[in-house]
């Protein structure tokens, strides 16, 4: 296999499983490992930082970091492969946005934007209300939130600078400097 057949994809990785940060550490530590038994390459794992649970009040403080790595696998297959480990991992999916063991995120396949531009829009344009009962039934890449989420653009940061949101044109950088400054002020490196 060339680089050519590989899908290159930027995860993000957390967990607040616990309100001991080390253990939570562990937690994404070990999911790094089973990320890589998955059949991911190359991968490059960024900074951890404690994070504020999202929304407020959701849990205790996440451990969050982001990677990038490449695969063969489709995007709907490496994120069947990412809820594979999760399942391993003790992750049960009860409340939406609440505490968990591990959570991994396909927050980018390349440039590609799935299922199609329509439903991306869709989905980043939901109300908070919204986002947080509904959930898709399929894979929307990008994250539709990924640019509002300091605690995802910090880590990314780390990781894949230069990466441009295919829909809004902005990279990495760009998203995390229009951020307000409050959305990152309680986000640490750990």
């Amino acid at each position: 296999m060339t680089n050519d057949d590989r899908n290159r994809f930027l995860l993000a990785l957390g967990s607040n499983a616990f309100d001991d940060l080390g253990t939570n550490v562990a937690l994404v530590k070990d999911a790094v490992e089973k990320i890589k038994r998955a059949g991911f390459k190359n991968l490059r794992l960024g900074h951890l930082y404690a994070t504020p649970a999202f929304p407020a009040g959701a849990g205790p403080d996440f451990v969050n970091a982001c990677a990038t790595a490449e695969s063969p696998l489709s995007p709907t297959e490496a994120l069947a492969a990412l809820h594979a480990i999760e399942a391993e991992m003790g992750r049960v999916r009860t409340v939406r946005w609440g505490q968990r063991v591990i959570d991994l995120d396909l927050l980018a396949a390349g440039d590609r934007v799935m299922p199609d531009v329509a439903t991306f829009r869709h989905w980043m344009g939901l109300p908070l209300a919204d986002q947080m009962r509904l959930a898709p039934g399929e894979l929307i890449v990008p994250h539709p939130r990924l640019h509002e989420r300091g605690f995802v653009l910090v880590p990314l940061a780390d990781v894949a600078p230069d990466w441009v949101h295919p829909i809004l044109g902005r990279s990495v950088r760009q998203m995390l400097a229009g951020l307000d400054p409050a959305e990152t002020a309680e986000i640490r490196p750990i």
